[in-house]
């Protein structure tokens, strides 16, 4: 069972008060490796601990597609509101119990949503080149960091999705049915909470991967094995709400 107050629930609380940011998740695909907790901790922002799942923390590369975002239910953002993303991500519980996705790095096609992304609250988005393609049922993502450094960084990443529907799996929920994000911003730290429907998820097969984002945030050599788990969604519609403050000690 996880290792935490309760274990993930696959289907989100709803948001407290109006959605300010809509956006449409395409085609991700999970990898996810563990890692002792003693290693995520100095990574994560203060007020949050690691959250742990059988004793160990995680790290996830997923690699997807962001389409429609808009603010609010304002029009769809032309072109900066669709473009493929890698995002590099741990996972923590504050003192209140809320359990959320800490990024370690988010690469992104579109240099104005990284801006603006990094100057509303701190969120680290990074432009890079990518492209993400499909094949039947296999997937390829490819990434290389423009801005800011260490210039280069990135990868590729090749998928095959499987037949096989993930249901009732407590560690797929775990790693992948997380209702809000942890950033710091302005001398504090938030969550940002968000919603959307249950994960549809299928089990992948790995056929390739190429990797330098996951070293470059801080741990090296994890993605130098196979990972430990490797899911699949065709995706989801998320709303993102209002950010609250996280008490630090």
């Amino acid at each position: 069972m996880p290792a935490g107050p309760v274990p993930v629930s696959p289907d989100a609380p709803p948001l407290r008060g109006p959605g300010l940011l809509d956006q449409v998740w395409r085609d991700l695909s999970f990898l996810h490796w563990r890692v002792d907790p003693t290693r995520v901790a100095p990574l994560l922002p203060p007020g949050v601990a690691p959250d742990t799942y059988d004793g160990t923390s995680w790290v996830g590369l997923i690699p997807f597609r962001l389409t429609d975002a808009r603010f609010g239910s304002g029009p769809v953002l032309p072109y900066v509101g669709s473009f493929a993303e890698t995002n590099v991500r741990l996972y923590g519980v504050d003192a209140t119990g809320r359990r959320g996705v800490v990024f370690a790095s988010l690469e992104a096609q579109r240099l104005a949503f990284v801006l603006g992304a990094r100057a509303a609250l701190n969120i680290p988005y990074t432009w890079a080149r990518m492209r993400a393609g499909q094949e039947g049922d296999r997937y390829t993502y490819a990434s290389r960091r423009r801005w800011p450094g260490p210039r280069g960084v990135g990868g590729r990443v090749e998928v095959e999705v499987l037949p096989d529907e993930v249901h009732g799996d407590p560690l797929a929920d775990f790693l992948t049915a997380r209702w809000g994000l942890f950033t710091r911003h302005l001398g504090g730290t938030w969550y940002l909470p968000n919603e959307h429907a249950r994960w549809p998820l299928r089990r992948l097969r790995l056929l390739h991967l190429e990797d330098t984002l996951v070293a470059a945030a801080g741990l090296r050599g994890v993605t130098d094995r196979a990972p430990d788990s490797a899911l699949f969604s065709a995706g989801v519609r998320t709303r993102f709400g209002g950010p609250q403050r996280v008490p630090v000690d």
